[in-house]
């Protein structure tokens, strides 16, 4: 029975890996059809697509009353995305980055949802509601910055049929779903089995599983040159797991959250803020500053599994 565990673990993390993979090819298809920038697909389509899983996995956690695996899943994908995604990136091969606005509202995001939690560690409907409209309004100012710097095709873009392309999208999203029921009830039957919190299972297996659509994505796009893709699917992937994932599992049911969880935002804010430092240097991440990065990420996973 305990093997069967391991197993339906292992295929959950298949089907929601494959099922973002299918999903963001055919989204993407859709959006190169449209003419607009990489930085605006990464930030859109594909940090959504790479982000469907941690949106399954942290709404049924709450749906399932697991709401620290929830929380634990957010914050733990948002600095896995900040440090190992972006520092990978830049350790094989150095990345230039533009800062724009969206990269500062990454950091407000993460600095609004500590102040939510630090006083009472605890995230009610009303603030889940705040969240999604913050999203909503994120949304509208990316399409705007879509319509304003829209391109023109130089030539013919090899895109998808769109009968493949609806294909893909409905079944990935199907495998994202079915993948995020199947991690969801394995880590927790792991985490009981060993003695383990569910805030250390969502910031390690559950967060670390979530996030390798980001982390595969991102570094193709790299070593590709498509930089803004690369960079906007991070940054577009934490926003999204903030205003949106998180908001949406406190909407179906508001969230206790422990002192660690607020101690881990704590820790996304000053990785972001190192992160912005980093990038704001030259406008570029480099090898040494993408190692610095990963290393940094190396001490955090010392300390979540000592504490």
């Amino acid at each position: 029975m305990r093997i069967m565990v391991y197993v339906m673990l292992v295929l959950g993390f298949v089907l929601l890996i494959k099922g973002a993979d299918f999903f963001v090819e055919a989204s993407s298809s859709v959006a190169r059809m449209l003419r607009v920038p990489s930085i605006i697909i990464g930030l859109t389509i594909v940090a959504f697509g790479t982000s469907a899983p941690e949106l399954a996995v942290s709404t049924t956690a709450s749906l399932a009353g697991n709401n620290e695996i929830a929380v634990g899943n957010v914050i733990g994908s948002n600095i896995f995305n900040l440090l190992v995604v972006l520092g990978a990136c830049g350790a094989i091969h150095a990345v230039k980055v533009r800062l724009r606005w969206d990269f500062i509202a990454s950091i407000l995001a993460g600095i609004i949802l500590l102040f939510m939690v630090f006083g009472d560690r605890y995230l009610s409907r009303g603030e889940a509601f705040l969240l999604l409209g913050l999203f909503a309004a994120f949304l509208v100012l990316t399409v705007r910055d879509a319509m304003i710097n829209r391109v023109e095709a130089e030539e013919e873009v090899k895109t998808l049929p769109p009968l493949r392309c609806v294909v893909y999208i409905v079944g990935g999203l199907a495998a994202i779903v079915w993948g995020g029921d199947l991690v969801v009830d394995s880590a927790s039957e792991i985490a009981l089995n060993f003695g383990l919190s569910q805030t250390l299972v969502g910031l390690t297996v559950v967060a670390l599983g979530t996030s390798l659509p980001e982390l595969v994505t991102s570094v193709v796009a790299s070593r590709k040159g498509e930089n803004g893709l690369a960079v906007g699917n991070v940054i577009g992937s934490n926003i999204f797991n903030i205003l949106m994932v998180l908001a949406l599992s406190a909407a179906v049911k508001p969230i206790a959250v422990n002192a660690y969880a607020v101690i881990d935002a704590v820790c996304l804010v000053v990785f972001s803020l190192v992160t912005l430092l980093l990038c704001r240097s030259r406008e570029r991440l480099s090898r040494p500053e993408g190692l610095t990065m990963l290393g940094m990420y190396a001490g955090y996973l010392v300390y979540i599994c000592l504490r």
